[in-house]
């Protein structure tokens, strides 16, 4: 997993509530768990005109040209703008790797579904949560100026606008950490790869008949 570090990036305002993780990914696509090749069916039922099925190209389809994500410069966005209870539904992750293969690095919203906030952390992804309030002002400020740009700061917990001004948001230290040194399980777990090893060596000298 990549080091999260600060960037200023595009961001694409989605003003919809509730939108959940079939909407995000639908289920056709769960079949591979590769991790990647899932940005071209990031909301696939919303930014296609024709159906669409795994094994089909995607270039061959016709897009909706009124979907944000196929509306520059929101094609190159690195920061998703939503309401509340955004990844509500099911429990997949694919969604949260449909987002960051698509080139998301950070949604911002008033509130997560809980298994979508943790599965985001898991696969570096940034769930920023921001007062609704916040949230309402981020999108009249998007609608003024289609190149919107904001600053995200994971070390200082702070989104910053092309004013100055700065949004504070609150995380927990330990997902904090894995984000900033891109740590995901697997490389929490090597982190102790000698001691694992010393483990195993002693564990197989004290019980020699396990070999």
């Amino acid at each position: 997993m990549e080091k999260f570090e600060k960037f200023t990036g595009i961001v694409a305002p989605m003003d919809r509530a509730n939108i959940d993780t079939d909407a995000i990914i639908p289920k056709q696509y769960l079949k591979s768990i590769k991790r990647s090749g899932f940005g071209p069916n990031l909301f696939d039922d919303w930014r296609y005109l024709d159906p669409g099925a795994p094994g089909i190209d995607d270039r061959d389809r016709r897009v909706n040209p009124e979907f944000v994500l196929n509306v520059t410069p929101y094609d190159q966005g690195q920061i998703l703008l939503a309401r509340e209870n955004f990844g509500c539904g099911s429990s997949r992750e694919h969604a949260v790797w449909a987002l960051t293969d698509f080139g998301f690095k950070v949604v911002i919203a008033p509130s997560f579904a809980d298994i979508f906030y943790n599965n985001s952390f898991k696969n570096g992804l940034l769930p920023i949560v921001l007062d609704a309030d916040i949230v309402d002002q981020l999108f009249k400020e998007v609608q003024v100026e289609q190149d919107y740009q904001l600053s995200i700061d994971l070390d200082q917990q702070v989104v910053t606008n092309a004013d100055g001004v700065q949004m504070y948001f609150e995380i927990d230290d330990f997902r904090k950490y894995c984000l900033l040194n891109g740590l995901d399980d697997i490389g929490l777990t090597l982190q102790h790869a000698d001691e694992i090893k010393l483990f195993e060596q002693q564990y197989y000298q004290n019980s020699p008949w396990l070999q």
